[in-house]
């Protein structure tokens, strides 16, 4: 090879490493935030500091008019105990473990719980999911640093909000964030149902505590709707009246039916690999 193209492959390389050295040292370090599911002792798995091609990054956000939790957990939700850590970390953790299980991913073992109001930290982490979406209150500046961070080619995830009043608080809530882009529901033949699993036959995943009546308020109609780009491509998944939270939550207990959680793995699996190919 002649000195000259070895010298500037040397700095193409030299110039690699350091972009990516960069990218790995920008990001924060882990932390686990205690939970009001009660899992500040949950044991880290014994490779959580090993590093992986795809985290479960966890969106903090301060809650809102519809928080069910209100007068219960009412401290800085910045540090945890906090609407936003529903079913976490364990939830995170079970499909984590379930992708790299499943697919040829390599999952990292352990959540990553990210603030949008975090400097650049969310354009870290390209795969982004929230928990009681209805009951979240996004201020001005972190719905714009959302429409940047989907724009930019991140994907999202909203789960776990039931009923009318909740569904109408979200769409409020998106329409600050993509006003120009409607939600719609998700054809049984888009790319998002056939990644891993062929999803055609989707029910209802009802939360731990709504097993009786199999659903929550008044969300009796489960709903698998998704906001797209101008290129087909989803930027945002919605699982509206059902729980895939708790789904993969409970998946190791035998009181939580397992086709519940077959079906909430499934669906989270594929949205990860989909987020991860499209």
């Amino acid at each position: 090879m002649h000195s000259g193209w070895r010298s500037s492959w040397a700095l193409v390389l030299a110039g690699f490493l350091l972009g990516a050295l960069g990218v790995l040292y920008a990001q924060k370090a882990y932390r686990e935030y205690p939970s009001v599911e009660g899992y500040e002792t949950e044991p880290l798995p014994p490779d959580w500091q090993r590093k992986g091609e795809w985290t479960f990054a966890r969106l903090m956000y301060p809650p809102g008019p519809l928080d069910g939790y209100a007068g219960r957990f009412d401290g800085d939700w910045h540090q945890g105990l906090s609407l936003w850590t529903q079913d976490g970390p364990k939830a995170d953790r079970m499909l984590a473990a379930a992708v790299h299980r499943l697919t040829r991913v390599d999952a990292r073992s352990v959540e990553q719980d990210v603030s949008l109001d975090d400097g650049d930290e969310i354009y870290n982490w390209p795969w982004l999911y929230a928990v009681q979406v209805g009951e979240w209150g996004l201020t001005d500046a972190e719905c714009a640093k959302l429409r940047d961070y989907l724009l930019r080619g991140g994907f999202f995830m909203a789960d776990d909000f039931h009923g009318h009043e909740e569904q109408a608080f979200f769409e409020a809530t998106m329409r600050k964030v993509l006003p120009e882009r409607p939600i719609v529901d998700i054809p049984n033949g888009d790319a998002i149902f056939h990644t891993i699993f062929d999803l055609d036959e989707r029910f209802q995943v009802p939360g731990a505590e709504h097993l009786r009546t199999g659903y929550k308020k008044d969300g009796r109609v489960a709903r698998w709707e998704g906001i797209y780009d101008d290129k087909g491509r989803i930027l945002v998944a919605i699982s509206l009246n059902s729980d895939l939270g708790d789904s993969w939550e409970w998946a190791d207990t035998p009181s939580y039916p397992l086709k519940y959680s077959q079906m909430g793995l499934k669906i989270g699996v594929n949205y990860v690999v989909y987020a991860m190919t499209h």
